[in-house]
């Protein structure tokens, strides 16, 4: 490991470490879906970000920021994307009923679900943009996205999974229906309230 990367490694644990265990959608959803549905099911939806985030950091390293730089009305309408989507995760954590524990119509996030779920997740964009230009754990743009995509995986998956399990912890708490109905009405506020700094850049 070079000098390079030792003396940036302090500021590439700490931006994964910020980024990744503060509130966003993933970890709106993860608390919601801890909730309404347990950690053990809940957990192909953490694994699913983790690998989306990974795959995310090394496609900006390697040449689909530059994209994004060439053509910005391409990120405008991932922009939009996002905003339309996350409207609709809010709505149906908002509508979901009862607690349930057996399979049907309601299920938490599937694996592949979770990363494609990173393509239009706006914290996850901005997340591995600030990493790619501002955290330089080499001079090799590949290499430095890698570094800080194994960052990511090894840092975020313990912090997003203490989103899930404290959902998890309040399965009791929230086994009346009534309680249940308004926390997620809150989360789902909340997953709204996360779109604020992207519905601003776009109605600017």
């Amino acid at each position: 490991m070079s000098i390079e990367t030792l003396s940036a490694l302090p500021a590439g644990i700490l931006f994964a470490l910020v980024t990744t265990i503060t509130p966003g959608p993933n970890n709106t959803m993860l608390l919601a879906s801890g909730v309404n549905f347990g950690f053990r099911r809940t957990l192909p939806h953490i694994l699913g970000i983790s690998a989306g985030v990974v795959l995310l950091m090394l496609a900006v390293g390697f040449g689909l920021g530059e994209a994004f730089h060439r053509w910005p009305l391409l990120y405008t309408v991932l922009e939009t994307a996002s905003v339309v989507y996350l409207l609709y995760l809010a709505w149906k954590i908002a509508t979901s009923g009862e607690m349930q524990v057996r399979k049907g119509n309601r299920r938490p996030m599937r694996f592949h679900e979770a990363i494609a779920f990173q393509w239009i997740n706006p914290k996850a964009w901005m997340m591995v943009l600030t990493a790619a230009t501002t955290i330089h754990l080499s001079a090799d743009y590949g290499l430095n996205a890698t570094l800080m995509a194994v960052l990511f995986y090894v840092i975020g998956l313990p912090c997003i999974c203490l989103w899930a399990a404290f959902g998890t912890a309040m399965r009791r708490l929230l086994a009346k229906p009534l309680w249940l109905r308004a926390f997620n009405l809150v989360m789902a506020s909340l997953l709204i309230a996360t779109l604020y700094p992207v519905a601003q850049r776009l109605l600017a």
